[in-house]
C-alpha cells in the first residue's frame, strides 16, 4: 500500500535530498516549514539535515510523536521507525541547539517530547541499525553530561546558561547505564537540557540502586513504572517504596515475578498486602497493572478492591488464582472496563469456566487484547470459547499458544476469528497432532521444539488460507514459541543473560560451600 504525498511533501523531499544544498539554505526557510522538512528528512534518513533542523529549531516545542505521526502532507506514521542515524542526529542536534551561538533564529524551544517513539520488531530503515529505548536513555544522559562539562570549560555566551528545555523521555535503566543516568539526573538543575522522566523501566538492578535512582527521576511526574527482570523486589520492598514515595500521576505499574507469595504469608504479611492495596488506591490515575508470576491465591480482592479507578489493563498470568479471585474479578467494577486481560497459566476450563465467561461477557464491549496461554483449552472447549468471544467485536489481539488444540480445532476457531472485524494479531499454538503421541501439557522447554515442523507448516498455510479466503489479509497469525517480541528484552538480552549466568554461578558456589561444610 502506497501512502499518498502532497505536492508540498514531494517538494520537501526534493529539497532535503541534496543535503549540502539543504543545510546551506536553512537560514532562508520559513519557520512553519521546519516540521515538514523534518519528516521528509526522517523518511529519507538524511541525518545531517535532521541535525541542522534540530540545531536551528525555531518553534516552542519539538514533539517527535506529532512530527513523525500522520500529517495532512503525508499520512504515513513514521514514529515506529527507530533508525539509529535519524535519532542520533536528533539528539546531537539538540545538544548543538544549546551550544550554537550563531543561530539566525531566536531560541524559543522550551519542550522536547521523545515519548512518542515506538519500538517495534520490524524496521525498514536503510542503515539497518535501530536505537532502542535503552540506547536513547544512554545517549541523552551522555549528551547532558558532556554539555555540562563543555559549558563549564568554554567561554560561552551568557545567554546559553539561561536556556532551559524540558526533555520528556521514557527512561530504561540497567546496571550497565546506571552511573551515566544517575550523573545526568543529579546535575539536572545546572543543565540546559532537563531530563523529565515520564516512564521508567528498570531491569537488572540491585534494590539499593533502584531506590536511589527512582527518587532522582521526580516520581511526581511518572506515568508508567516497570520493575522487571532481575530486580529482586518483594512485598516488603514494595510497601517501603509506596510508603516513601508518592506517584500521583502513575497510570501503569508492572511488578517483577515473585513480588507476592501468599503461600508463606503471616499475619504481618496480610497487613502488608492491605497497606499496599490502600497505597495503590491513592493512585487515582492507575488503570494498568501487571503482576505476573506472583502467587496471589485468594488475595486479588484485598489488593484490587481499594482502587478508586477501574483498571483498563490487568495481567495476572501465572498467579495461581482460585475461584474466589475469578468471582471477584467477574463481579468487580473493573470487569466492564478491561481493554487488555492476561489470564495465562490458569486451567480455566477445569477451575472456573462459567465465572471466566461471565468476566468475558462483562468486558466484551471494550476488550481489545486477550491472552490465554497455557490455559488447558482443548478441542472440547472450542465451541464454548467461540460463544464467549462472539460479543468481543473490538478484539484486536488474541494470544493462546501453549494450549492442547488439534489442527481441526484450530481451523474451526480461525473460521470464527475471521468474523471479528477489528482483529489484527493472532498467536496460535503448534497443533497437538504435530507433537509425538503422549506429550503432556504444559510442554517443558526441552520438548517445545520437538514437533513435526513440516506438518506444522502445512497447517499454518491452511490457517492463513482461511484468513485469505475471508479477505482478512490484515490479520497476522504466528506461533512465537518462546513468547511475543519484547523490544526492551531484545535490546538488553546480552546483559540479562550475563547477569543470570552470574546469579546461577553464585548460587552454585553457595551450595558447594554449604555442601563442603556438611561433609
Amino acid at each position: 500500500r502506497t501512502t499518498m504525498k502532497t505536492l508540498r511533501f514531494i517538494s520537501a523531499e526534493a529539497f532535503v535530498s541534496n543535503a549540502e544544498f539543504a543545510r546551506k539554505s536553512l537560514g532562508a526557510v520559513a519557520h512553519d516549514l521546519f516540521p515538514l522538512l523534518f519528516k521528509a528528512s526522517y523518511l529519507l534518513e538524511q541525518g545531517e539535515v535532521i541535525h541542522d533542523l534540530v540545531e536551528n529549531w525555531p518553534l516552542f516545542d519539538f514533539n517527535m510523536g506529532k512530527l513523525l505521526g500522520a500529517t495532512l502532507d503525508y499520512q504515513e506514521d513514521l514514529s515506529h521507525s527507530t533508525c539509529s542515524v535519524c535519532l542520533e542526529s536528533c539528539l546531537t542536534g539538540l545538544r548543538d541547539y544549546v551550544l550554537n551561538q550563531s543561530s539566525p533564529y531566536m531560541k524559543k524551544l522550551k519542550l522536547v517530547d521523545l515519548t512518542g517513539i515506538k519500538d517495534v520488531e520490524v524496521q525498514f530503515c536503510k542503515c539497518k541499525k535501530t536505537m532502542g529505548r535503552w540506547a536513547r536513555t544512554q545517549l541523552l544522559s551522555k549528551l547532558c553530561s558532556e554539555l555540562l562539562v563543555y559549558l563549564q570549560q568554554a567561554q560561552c555566551n551568557p545567554g546559553t546558561f539561561e536556556i532551559s528545555i524540558n526533555v520528556l523521555i521514557d527512561l530504561f535503566v540497567t546496571e550497565r547505564n546506571y552511573e551515566l543516568v544517575v550523573q545526568a539526573l543529579l546535575k539536572k538543575c545546572s543543565c540546559p537540557l532537563k531530563i523529565c522522566c515520564v516512564a521508567f523501566r528498570s531491569d537488572n538492578l540491585t534494590l539499593q540502586k533502584f531506590f536511589y535512582i527512582i527518587k532522582l527521576t521526580d516520581p511526581s511526574l511518572l506515568r508508567k513504572l516497570e520493575i522487571v527482570h532481575n530486580v529482586h523486589l518483594e512485598m516488603e520492598h514494595l510497601e517501603m517504596l509506596f510508603n516513601s514515595i508518592h506517584f500521583p500521576l502513575l497510570m501503569s505499574l508492572t511488578l517483577p515475578a515473585r513480588t507476592f507469595n501468599v503461600r508463606r504469608f503471616t499475619a504481618t504479611d496480610e497487613q502488608m498486602l492491605s497497606n499496599i492495596g490502600e497505597k495503590m488506591g491513592e493512585m487515582s490515575q492507575l488503570t494498568e497493572l501487571s503482576m505476573s508470576f506472583s502467587i496471589l491465591t485468594g488475595r486479588i480482592q484485598k489488593l484490587l478492591s481499594p482502587l478508586k479507578t477501574p483498571l483498563k489493563m490487568l495481567d495476572v498470568s501465572n498467579c495461581s488464582l482460585n475461584h474466589a479471585d475469578m468471582t471477584f474479578l467477574a463481579n468487580s467494577s473493573h470487569a466492564n472496563h478491561l481493554e487488555a486481560l492476561d489470564l495465562s497459566g490458569h486451567d480455566i476450563p477445569e477451575l472456573y469456566p462459567s465465572t471466566f465467561f461471565k468476566l468475558l461477557s462483562h468486558c466484551s464491549s471494550v476488550l481489545r487484547s486477550l491472552t490465554l496461554e497455557d490455559c488447558n483449552i482443548q478441542d472440547t472447549h472450542v465451541n464454548m470459547l467461540i460463544l464467549g468471544l462472539s460479543p468481543c467485536q473490538k478484539l484486536q489481539e488474541f494470544k493462546f499458544i501453549g494450549n492442547p488444540l488439534s489442527s481441526q480445532a484450530l481451523k474451526h476457531l480461525f473460521t470464527f476469528l475471521c468474523e471479528l472485524p477489528m482483529l489484527k494479531n493472532v498467536e496460535f499454538p503448534v497443533p497437538r497432532d504435530c507433537y509425538p503421541i503422549g506429550i503432556t501439557y504444559p510442554i517443558d522447554d526441552a520438548s517445545l521444539c520437538r514437533f513435526d515442523h513440516q506438518k506444522y507448516e502445512r497447517v499454518a498455510e491452511e490457517l492463513n488460507l482461511i484468513l485469505l479466503q475471508a479477505n482478512r489479509e490484515d490479520v497476522k497469525a504466528s506461533t512465537p514459541l518462546f513468547g511475543s517480541y519484547d523490544a526492551a528484552v531484545q535490546e538488553t538480552n546480552n546483559e540479562l543473560g550475563a547477569s543470570l549466568i552470574k546469579s546461577f554461578k553464585e548460587t552454585l558456589e553457595k551450595f558447594t560451600t554449604s555442601f563442603n561444610k556438611m561433609s
